[in-house]
């Protein structure tokens, strides 16, 4: 078996100093590829030099919506020419805090890096929360399907499972997946076919059952495949070969 984490932050803080050890405990767990996410110019270039340095990892850099008024576009075009950098993101829209930027500029900020993303042909990772409307209409306004969308940690009912897979997009489950209270995220799963799926952790966040509770890491990204597997009642191997080549194909690896 063969897993890749489509999105992990081994550029965390928490992480600092441990990579090999968490990428040896990834491979312990079947995790043998990782794509790691840039949010703001210092953890876009922490993203970059890990890839740089350890084979099984890949980066992607871009400016999260909470970091939409630092954007500088000159920058990430520089960054995704270099050959570790495999996409654009996790860039998006989050209207969950008061303290984010306004929906304006995040508006804005997201839709300057999709421009960039058309123009140089590069996968995306969509960052969405509590903003469904917006990020649809925007997504829908660009046309993306040559170069591909990742929406990342899926936490969507099927209606919106369904709106996201006629626009194209590869649709990314975290441990949320795994959680007892979070039947619609199930439902989500179930629905998805196999050819749009791709797994993750987000670590060190959202953390998966067994573990909830405790800092995720990359090699937990195999008790997501489980979760998935058992909601669609298929093997865990089958769930770890689709997302694996999905992964491998979105980002261009293949």
């Amino acid at each position: 078996m063969k897993i890749f984490d489509s999105h992990t932050h081994l550029n965390d803080e928490a992480f600092k100093g441990k990579t090999e050890v968490y990428i040896s405990r990834a491979k312990e767990l079947d995790v043998d590829e990782m794509a790691i996410i840039g949010s703001n110019e210092e953890f876009n270039i922490e993203a970059i030099r890990l890839a740089q340095n350890y084979q099984p990892l890949h980066a992607v850099v871009g400016w999260h919506p909470e970091f939409a008024k630092e954007y500088n576009e000159e920058q990430l075009v520089n960054q995704i020419k270099l050959p570790e950098v495999v996409a654009i993101g996790e860039i998006g829209l989050d209207y969950h805090w008061d303290e984010d930027p306004d929906p304006g500029i995040q508006k804005a900020t997201l839709i300057k890096q999709l421009d960039v993303a058309q123009q140089y042909d590069m996968p995306v990772s969509i960052h969405c929360r509590d903003a469904f409307d917006d990020m649809y209409d925007i997504l829908k306004n660009h046309d993306m399907s040559k170069s591909g969308i990742i929406m990342h940690s899926f936490n969507g009912n099927i209606e919106w499972l369904n709106k996201f897979l006629d626009l194209g997009l590869m649709v990314s489950y975290s441990g949320v997946v795994s959680f007892k209270n979070a039947p619609e995220v199930h439902e989500s799963a179930k629905a998805t076919p196999l050819d749009r799926l791709l797994v993750e952790t987000d670590a060190p966040y959202l953390t998966p059952e067994p573990y909830r509770g405790r800092p995720n890491e990359p090699g937990y990204t195999r008790y997501v495949v489980d979760a998935i597997a058992k909601y669609k009642d298929i093997s865990p191997n089958e769930v770890a070969e689709h997302t694996f080549n999905n992964a491998m194909k979105v980002y261009n690896l293949a």
